[in-house]
């Protein structure tokens, strides 16, 4: 589909659970350079996933928006080179 973007998430601070308002998605592990090979994960009909290199669990949140996370601040944003 043109225009789409898969989320990316981090999760840095290292949290037991995040949940994100998508079912498709990128966990990077920390930011850059403490990330992990960017993998990605599909829920499916499930709605709990655990990232297999840093084991975050990420749980679906149909509250959230595409970029929202809780806790906030989760969203990974590639900076331009």
């Amino acid at each position: 589909m043109a225009g789409f973007e898969t989320p990316h998430f981090h999760n840095t601070n290292g949290y037991r659970t995040i949940e994100i308002g998508v079912k498709e998605f990128m966990c990077v592990g920390a930011n850059p350079p403490n990330d992990h090979p960017h993998v990605f994960l599909d829920m499916g009909d499930d709605e709990e996933r655990i990232c297999p290199y840093c084991s975050t669990l990420y749980r679906y949140n149909a509250k959230l928006k595409t970029h929202e996370t809780v806790p906030e601040g989760c969203l990974f944003r590639e900076e331009a080179v």
